[in-house]
């Protein structure tokens, strides 16, 4: 089934909240985009953190290849790495199994991509948004904290997300790997409880007003008032582990820190 990007509103989140929250930043484009197709979704993250890549390693029967369709080799490859200006603007490279490519000792999903803008190489990893989100969840949460704390992590990271899918950092990439937008290290991060915690509310984001929740979060009370307070809605990692270890739902914890959102559920049109 092929179609536009939809949303099914879910009540439980917001019969639990007020009505008041004018100040959540939300993006509605997304909702209504024909781009978007049900929940194969997928985002280009660049990895900052990795900057310069000096070093690509291809995985078992991964392989890399020019603008021009040629394939290039790991040594040619990174040798290229090393030029700073240089004529050839993008080069591509595929994973074709669970290994991943490694940029710099550390294994992503999916697709790499090396972009050079005259200024330097930096590399974008494409890969689908449920395996970003449970690689997130990873990174943001503790693993063995409550897996209701764990599954409001998943739908606020993937709310985040959707928001910057529709309103994306450059051309090259919707947003970055680091704490500037959410913390994400591909394969390393990603782990059992964070899979089950993302699995578990799949495709649910948080929606105010027709339009997605850009759903902003921080460790603590304190520094999430500091960092986003003048944003508005914003949830604490540890109140929201603090609440699921008193018995809350993940509904019901986000309900307590995004006021007047509801959940809503990415399904695809076309039956």
């Amino acid at each position: 089934m092929e179609g536009r990007q939809a949303t099914k509103e879910d009540k439980s989140l917001s019969k639990n909240s007020k009505n008041d929250s004018s100040q959540t930043p939300t993006y509605s484009a997304l909702l209504s985009s024909k781009d978007v197709d049900s929940l194969s979704l997928e985002l280009k993250v660049g990895l900052i953190s990795q900057n310069p890549p000096i070093q690509i390693k291809i995985k078992d029967s991964g392989f890399c290849k020019l603008p021009s369709g040629r394939l290039i080799n790991e040594h040619t490859l990174n040798n290229m790495l090393k030029i700073k200006n240089t004529q050839i603007a993008d080069i591509k490279c595929f994973a074709t199994t669970s290994s991943g490519i490694l940029v710099n000792n550390q294994p992503y999903r999916s697709k790499v991509y090396l972009v050079n803008r005259s200024n330097g190489w930096i590399a974008v990893n494409q890969l689908s948004l449920e395996d970003y989100v449970a690689s997130v969840v990873g990174a943001e949460m503790p693993s063995l904290w409550n897996m209701e704390a764990l599954k409001a992590q998943a739908v606020a990271a993937r709310s985040y997300a959707l928001a910057h899918i529709a309103r994306p950092a450059n051309k090259d990439f919707h947003l970055g790997d680091t704490t500037r937008w959410q913390a994400y290290r591909g394969i390393s991060s990603q782990t059992s409880r964070s899979t089950q915690a993302t699995q578990a509310t799949k495709g649910i984001v948080l929606r105010y007003k027709g339009g997605i929740v850009e759903s902003l979060y921080a460790s603590t009370a304190d520094i999430s008032l500091q960092a986003h307070g003048h944003l508005g809605a914003s949830m604490s990692q540890h109140g929201a582990q603090k609440l699921a270890r008193s018995g809350l739902k993940f509904n019901e914890i986000l309900a307590r820190y995004y006021t007047g959102a509801s959940l809503a559920k990415l399904q695809s049109r076309g039956n």
